[in-house]
């Protein structure tokens, strides 16, 4: 029998409030409780139980995982990676490598357009005077306007990296927009992600093996020493631990003091 079948995808547009994609939601989250992260995303990407959907990756430390279960799934899934211009070298070859090898057909690089850039970070200089700011004009905003084709988009979030992400559904509304959010490994503890890379025997970024379990921007990520909590080499000193893409509005991160 089909898992989704007293499920009636949401038909998404003007008519579409606020309440019923709640309720699609709640439906949703009750029917996948106890399944897997590839029932979820066949759910996503065979089903449309969330409409039009993208996957969005940094191809950071444990991005591989997801891209690999997507692959799976359906390699035409349209794949958003956000390029900051201030992206380590090595995430960028790391990119290209996994694109090829998953055999990703329908990978989208996002930037900002040069005339923002230019108007609002003409030396490159924003990251040292407010992070906050940089990370909106150099990775949300861009983000979001690209999210705006889609009713809703993959995350690789889980509930284990931060407090807020404690009670991680595999479906959720999101704040301000509207669209759905797929989390299909909120309930992956770390010794998943690294039994399931080493069971596909897939890469690791290199610059794990260099000190730094999560990866972001070059001048915002230094490495992290042994008995640290894997994401405090993340803009290090700063209440910051988010860039923004998952919470806040017009691309700007609402402080919380925990990681989300």
């Amino acid at each position: 029998m089909d898992q989704t079948s007293d499920i009636t995808p949401l038909r998404f547009g003007a008519a579409a409030g606020p309440d019923p994609l709640q309720e699609t939601v709640y439906a949703l989250n009750a029917r996948y409780k106890h399944h897997s992260a590839t029932a979820v995303l066949e759910a996503a990407l065979r089903d449309k139980v969330a409409g039009d959907v993208a996957m969005v990756s940094s191809f950071g430390a444990e991005s591989v995982a997801l891209l690999h279960l997507v692959a799976m799934v359906d390699r035409n899934v349209p794949v958003l990676f956000v390029d900051t211009q201030f992206l380590f070298t090595e995430t960028l070859v790391y990119q290209q490598e996994l694109a090829e090898r998953l055999h990703l057909t329908n990978l989208k690089i996002i930037t900002a357009s040069e005339k923002t850039l230019a108007a609002e970070d003409p030396y490159r200089t924003l990251h040292q005077r407010d992070t906050d700011a940089c990370c909106a004009l150099r990775k949300t905003r861009p983000l979001q306007k690209a999210l705006r084709d889609y009713d809703g988009w993959i995350t690789g979030r889980k509930r284990f990296q931060a407090g807020t992400r404690a009670a991680l559904e595999f479906f959720e509304v999101e704040d301000f927009t509207g669209r759905i959010k797929v989390n299909p490994l909120a309930h992956w503890a770390p010794e998943d992600v690294r039994a399931y890379m080493e069971e596909n025997r897939l890469p690791k970024h290199p610059m794990i093996a260099r000190g730094y379990p999560s990866i972001g921007c070059a001048p915002c990520t230094s490495p992290v020493k042994e008995g640290e909590d894997p994401r405090s080499g993340r803009w290090r000193g700063q209440a910051k631990t988010e860039c923004g893409i998952h919470v806040g509005q017009d691309g700007f991160m609402v402080r919380t003091g925990v990681d989300a």
